[in-house]
C-alpha cells in the first residue's frame, strides 16, 4: 500500500530514517522496477545552507515549498537525475534525497539499463534514478496517488540498524551544515553509497 501524505508530513529527519526499508516502485512500460531504500539524506529549510531552498523560492525549488508527498527530481552536472521527496508542512521547504536502493523487482532490466552487475546498479543517487528509469518527467508527481511512481512499506528497520553520518557532496555548505549527521543508512548493507 502506498505511503500516505501524513507519512511525508512528519519532521524531515524522521521521514529520512523511516524511509529506510521502504520500497520505491516504478511501473515502467509494463515492467515493475523496484528497490528497498537503504540510504537517505535530509535537507531542511532555508537555514540549511546545503539545501536548494537556502536561496529562496525559485522555479526549480518551488516544489519544495509545496505539499509533502511530492517528488522533486533535479538534474546535476549535465548528466544525472536525483530523486527527492518533499516533507513537512506546506510553505516550509524540506525534502529527503534517496541516495541508494537495493534492487528487488526488475533486476535484469536494471542490469541492462545500467550495463553493470551487483551493487553498482544502484549504490548512488544518480545510479538508482538510472536503474529505475527516473528522469525530469518525474518531477512534481504526487507519489501518494501516482500510478507510475510510489513508495510502500516493505521491511521494518530498527533504530539499532540505522547509521547517522555526514551528508555527501556539500562542500559549498557552511561548517555547521557539513557536520550535521543528516545522512542515514542501513548498517552493513552493500548498496549504501558510502559507509563510514
Amino acid at each position: 500500500m502506498k505511503l500516505k501524505r501524513s507519512f511525508y508530513q512528519q519532521p524531515t529527519l524522521d521521514v529520512a530514517k523511516q524511509l529506510l526499508g521502504k520500497k520505491i516502485v516504478h511501473l515502467h512500460n509494463g515492467i515493475l522496477l523496484s528497490g528497498m531504500i537503504v540510504e537517505t539524506e535530509a535537507y531542511i529549510g532555508e537555514n540549511d545552507s546545503a539545501c536548494h531552498a537556502a536561496k529562496g523560492k525559485t522555479a526549480r525549488t518551488e516544489i519544495m515549498f509545496g505539499n509533502a508527498g511530492f517528488s522533486y527530481v533535479y538534474f546535476v552536472y549535465g548528466i544525472h537525475y536525483l530523486l527527492n521527496f518533499v516533507t513537512e508542512k506546506y510553505g516550509f521547504p524540506a525534502a529527503v534525497l534517496i541516495r541508494a536502493i537495493e534492487p528487488i523487482d526488475g533486476i535484469e532490466q536494471m542490469q541492462l539499463t545500467r550495463n553493470t552487475l551487483g551493487k553498482n546498479i544502484s549504490n548512488g543517487p544518480a545510479k538508482l534514478c538510472n536503474a529505475l528509469a527516473i528522469d525530469k518527467a518525474f518531477n512534481k508527481l504526487d507519489v501518494t496517488r501516482d500510478e507510475k511512481l510510489w513508495v510502500e512499506s516493505f521491511k521494518n528497520i530498527t533504530e539499532s540498524e540505522i547509521i547517522a553520518a555526514k551528508r555527501v557532496g556539500i562542500d559549498y555548505a557552511e561548517s555547521k551544515d557539513r557536520q550535521a549527521l543528516w545522512r542515514f543508512y542501513i548498517s552493513q548493507n552493500p548498496y549504501v553509497s558510502k559507509q563510514t
